[in-house]
């Protein structure tokens, strides 16, 4: 197997995951533009921030044992597509389910190729 290959198949779902995470962050920032005051923005500011939170720790497993990540992030594409079926345009389900699906994938060829080595 070529070194550099492996190389890329290992960073590539890590920064396309952090990546996603800063994208999905930024919809959260909506909440200053409520005027709710201090403790009410910073709480709907976290509660804005929860799917992110879910995600970081859900990179934090995939970064030691791959197949974690590969579960999941397809996991939670399946998860958002039927929770939010009707909801959004289609382009929202390409974006969203989409870049977690690609992921996941990677992820999981990152840990097939961990273990065939």
């Amino acid at each position: 197997m070529n070194p550099k290959f492996y190389k890329i198949i290992y960073w590539l779902p890590r920064i396309l995951c952090i990546l996603f995470i800063v994208f999905i962050s930024m919809f959260a920032m909506d909440v200053f533009g409520e005027k709710l005051g201090f403790w009410k923005t910073l709480l709907a500011l976290a509660m804005h921030l929860i799917p992110s939170f879910f995600m970081i720790i859900i990179l934090i497993l995939a970064w030691r044992w791959e197949w974690i990540g590969g579960i999941k992030f397809i996991g939670l594409a399946i998860f958002y597509i039927v929770w939010s079926w009707g909801k959004f345009d289609w382009m929202a389900y390409v974006f969203i389910s989409g870049t977690a699906s690609v992921v996941g994938a990677l992820f999981f060829i990152g840990w097939f190729y961990k273990k065939k080595q």
